[in-house]
This record gives structure tokens, C-alpha cells and sequence, in this order.
């Protein structure tokens, strides 16, 4: 808005008080007579009288330029043709702008650039006998179609910087939902991961501090047994949750100093024997690869047997259990099962957390598990995944 009005005051002085600047006639050698007092009394009045409203035209507009960058370059471009004789180095001016304005705002590229070279072949029809102050190459017909090119360029360049940052921003945001899924799968993860480490041993514990209680004061050494089975089973508790805590804490890629690997096959005869020390018989049948197992599968073997044991000791006390692990040719089959608890045994509810984290585990290495209750009362657990990982 500003530069509308300043131009358009510019505008009205040099038409005004230099009404012959700018534009001369070719071939017009014979000097101007002077301009006496009265003559530039004359000249004034006829530029407030017939050429200042043309004058105004030609720049005021340039106010709404950004809004209807078309429509203003037409008023602008048409007024400058029409005061043709009277035209200045101003005028000049404005029809830059507003052409440059055409280009790079308008929304309708193919009818600004028609327009643009619509309005170089009418000032080179108007303008062809006159000739500026600055050499000839600077006609407005040629002043016109360079401030096109220019325009594009500028509008090019303008496109090419929002697809540039429109990509940035999008890369960002992929990176952010990325980062949030991932933060989600090691939540999760970390969740299935503590599921597995405390519930087993808790559940152990419950069992033995239970038993210890009710034989406390008629067989003080069962009670005693008990007491250290679950001592043995806080250690074990702690010292599972120190690996996990450990891991969480350590740097990327790196093992943390002093902290035990993850359990596998292994430690299945510790882990069998804490399930017969909380009171449930359990018979084991392993043929495990003569190749070790990769670390992930041999800690999801475990933690089946781990959860499926758990469920036994919480669901089904007084049952037996029994488990049974085949090495076949490119994958590992698991089953455990139990007999169905005591009738007279209290149910203990359950969220199915332990089932579904060992779903999300398996289903890592394409595996597979099935769970359901037996024709005879019990509940089987079965799992099959892969040996290879790759």
C-alpha cells in the first residue's frame, strides 16, 4: 500500500513538473522552445486536466497488486497505453511492477505469461516512435518481456524452496511418527519383557510364603524350606530385573558390565526345579539341535516355558505338568501342559498379558502359539518358531 502511494505521488510530480522526460519522439531533433512562467502555467493545467487521472491509474492500483496481481497489472499497463504521448520514466516503472507482480502472484501462470507478452507486442506498437532516455534496448516492449523472465525465474525459484521445505516438513513429521512408534514397541517390549521376569517368581513366592504360613507352627522345617524357596526366588526376581534395568540404562549396542545374559534352554532344569519346589511335579522331554540356538529364539523357547509353568503354578494348583520340546528340521516345537487344578482350588483371575506378550515375541521370528483347555480338563500351551532367524 505504501509503495502504491509513494509511486503514485512520484508519478503525478514528474508528470507534472517534467511532463517531456522520458519518452521522446524519434527523429525529433529541433529543441523544445522554453517554457516560460506562463507556459509552465499551461502545462501544469493540462497535466491536472487530462493526464493525472491516466497517471493515477497507472500506479494507485499497484496498492491491491499482491490481492489481483491481473486485474491491477491490466489497469496499470492499460492506462500507460492510453497517455501513450505523455508517458514518463514512471510510468515505465509501475508496468514493471505490476508485471512482475502478474507472474509470481497470480494463480493462472499460462494467463499472466499470455498477458505479459500481449502487453510487450502492444507497448512495442505504441512506443515504436518513441525511444527512451536509456538506450534503445530498454523499449518497454523489451523491459516488459526481461522483467517476465525474470518473474519466472523468481517464481521457479520460489516453488522449488516450498516443495523443498514442504518435503523437510514432511520428513519431519515421518520422523516423529516413526520415533513414537518405536517408542510404543519398546514400551511395549519393556513391558512384555518385566511381565515375564516378575510374574513367574512372584507368583513362586506366593506359593511358598503361602505353604510356609500354613505349616509355620506343625513342621517348623517345611516352613523353613519354604522361606528359603522364596528367598531364592527374590534373588532370582532381582536379579532378572537388574539385566532388564541394566539393558535399558547401557548404551546402544553395548552390554552392560556385571549383569547376567538373558535365560534360555540353558537355565531350564533352575527353572523347572523352582516350579517343583512351589509344590507343582513337573516332567521334562528335551531334544534340543546339536547347533546353538539364536539368542532370540533360545530366549523365546524360555520365556514360553516360563509363562505356560506360571500359569500352571496361578491357575491350576495341585496339577501336574509336563513339557516337551522336539527340535525339527528348520523349527522348534514347544508344548506344555497340565493336568487341571484341584477342584476345590480357588480360580485366580487373569489378563491374558502373559499369553499375548508371548504372541508379540514369537510372532518376531514368524513363530507361532496356540493355547487352550484339553479334552481331560487341563490347558495346553503350544508354540512352534523357527530356528533361524534369517
Amino acid at each position: 500500500m505504501a509503495l502504491a502511494v509513494v509511486l503514485t505521488g512520484v508519478a503525478l510530480f514528474v508528470a507534472v513538473r517534467y511532463p517531456d522526460s522520458g519518452l521522446v519522439k524519434v527523429g525529433q531533433d529541433e529543441p523544445l522552445p522554453p517554457v516560460g512562467p506562463e507556459g509552465e502555467h499551461h502545462a501544469v493545467a493540462r497535466a491536472s486536466s487530462l493526464v493525472w487521472p491516466f497517471v493515477v491509474l497507472s500506479a494507485l492500483p499497484l496498492a491491491v497488486r499482491r490481492r489481483y496481481p491481473l486485474t491491477v497489472f491490466a489497469v496499470v499497463m492499460g492506462a500507460t497505453l492510453v497517455m501513450v504521448d505523455d508517458a514518463t520514466w514512471m510510468n515505465v516503472v509501475t508496468c514493471v511492477i505490476g508485471a512482475y507482480s502478474a507472474l509470481v502472484h497470480s494463480r493462472h501462470r499460462t494467463r499472466a505469461t499470455a498477458g505479459l507478452v500481449l502487453a510487450a507486442v502492444l507497448a512495442g506498437a505504441a512506443f515504436r516512435k518513441t525511444e527512451p532516455v536509456l538506450p534503445g534496448w530498454s523499449s518497454p516492449a523489451v523491459v516488459l518481456l526481461v522483467t517476465g523472465v525474470l518473474a519466472s525465474l523468481i517464481r521457479f525459484w520460489q516453488q522449488q524452496w516450498a516443495a523443498s521445505r514442504d518435503r523437510y516438513q514432511q520428513l519431519q513429521r515421518d520422523q516423529e511418527d516413526s520415533t513414537r512408534r518405536a517408542v510404543a514397541d519398546e514400551r511395549a517390549r519393556i513391558a512384555a519383557e518385566l511381565h515375564d521376569v516378575v510374574t513367574h517368581n512372584v507368583s513362586v513366592m506366593v506359593i511358598q510364603a503361602g505353604a510356609a504360613r500354613k505349616v509355620m507352627d506343625a513342621a517348623p522345617d517345611r516352613s523353613k524350606a519354604a522361606l528359603l524357596a522364596v528367598e531364592a526366588g527374590g534373588r532370582a526376581a532381582m536379579a532378572e530385573l537388574r539385566h532388564v534395568m541394566g539393558l535399558l540404562a547401557a548404551p546402544d549396542h553395548e552390554s552392560p558390565d556385571g549383569l547376567e545374559p538373558q535365560p534360555g534352554l540353558g537355565q531350564l532344569d533352575a527353572l523347572v526345579e523352582r516350579v517343583r519346589a512351589a509344590g507343582t511335579p513337573v516332567r521334562v522331554a528335551v531334544s534340543l539341535p546339536p547347533d546353538p540356538l539364536p539368542p532370540g529364539v533360545d530366549l523365546a523357547a524360555y520365556r514360553v516355558v516360563q509363562e505356560a509353568l506360571t500359569n500352571t503354578i496361578k491357575h491350576a494348583p495341585g496339577a501336574e505338568a509336563s513339557v516337551t520340546i522336539v527340535s525339527r528340521e528348520d523349527s522348534l516345537e514347544i508344548e506344555v501342559k497340565d493336568t487341571g487344578g484341584a477342584r476345590d482350588a480357588l480360580p485366580v483371575d487373569g489378563n491374558g498379558r502373559g499369553l499375548i506378550g508371548l504372541r508379540e515375541r514369537l510372532a518376531v521370528y514368524d513363530g507361532e502359539l496356540t493355547a487352550g483347555p484339553t479334552l481331560t480338563g487341563g490347558f495346553r500351551i503350544k508354540a512352534r518358531v523357527p530356528r533361524r532367524t534369517a
